[in-house]
């Protein structure tokens, strides 16, 4: 990108807690002098993480949505447009749960799909509504190991995960002669954030020292991609701790 788009806004969808991987993109991209837009479900957990950001010496903004809503993700591009130029939009949204098969109500199953695949559809075309006509900027997906296989139990996850994949690289291959970096980074094991520390914290304390993913350590992931010269663009990357077995 051109001197990183003049510093444009970043929209992070699906930002979860300031300890989670959305605060840590929102740390990260407001460090290289990024504003950042923090949308999600719950106010106050996106007003905490612009308020972080505001503390750190950066400049934020948030806004309630939800990436299943139409009207939302439009309105979130709509408030960002009226504040300054966009750069970067970060999809982050996503659930998970151990469910068995027979015990999956389509109901579950409709959800983890409108979540991690129908609103990155959203997401994704409305943000190259609004960069294409630029020929510049990025859009980056949180991925994970479901994304490229299905464990037993995670049918929903693995399923939707995939979908996610292809379409992100479906856009890629379109929008990348385009100017827009498109790219998809795999997430490959557990993330050590508050939602992990709270629910189960015997398992995280059974990976050991540096078994899990720092959120920080993600971060970096994605703005090494968003760095990267257009000579030599990558689309997808995985990261995981160096114990986890693959």
């Amino acid at each position: 990108m051109s001197e990183q788009n003049q510093k444009g806004w970043v929209i992070i969808f699906g930002a979860g807690v300031p300890d989670g991987l959305g605060g840590a993109l929102a740390r990260r991209f407001a460090k290289e002098g990024h504003p950042i837009f923090v949308t999600g479900r719950t106010e106050d957990k996106i007003k905490q993480i612009a308020a972080e950001v505001e503390a750190l010496g950066g400049t934020a903004a948030y806004k309630t949505a939800d990436v299943t809503n139409e009207a939302d993700v439009k309105a979130a591009f709509d408030a960002v447009e009226s504040k300054g130029s966009l750069a970067t939009v970060l999809y982050n949204a996503g659930n998970n749960a151990m469910i068995p098969f027979l015990e999956l109500t389509p109901a579950q199953f409709e959800d983890f799909w409108r979540v991690c695949t129908y609103g990155a559809f959203l997401v994704g075309q409305e943000t190259l509504r609004r960069l294409v006509p630029k020929g510049e900027g990025s859009l980056f997906f949180t991925g994970a190991s479901g994304s490229l296989r299905g464990k037993a139990q995670f049918a929903h996850f693995a399923s939707a995960k995939a979908g996610l994949r292809n379409l992100a690289q479906s856009m890629a291959r379109e929008f990348g002669p385009q100017g827009i970096h498109i790219g998809h980074i795999i997430v490959d094991g557990v993330i050590s954030g508050d939602r992990i520390k709270s629910r189960l914290p015997q398992y995280l304390e059974a990976l050991g020292d540096e078994g899990s993913l720092a959120p920080d350590a993600i971060a970096d992931a994605f703005w090494a991609l968003q760095i990267q010269q257009r000579t030599a663009w990558s689309h997808e990357i995985d990261v995981r701790p160096f114990k986890e077995t693959w």
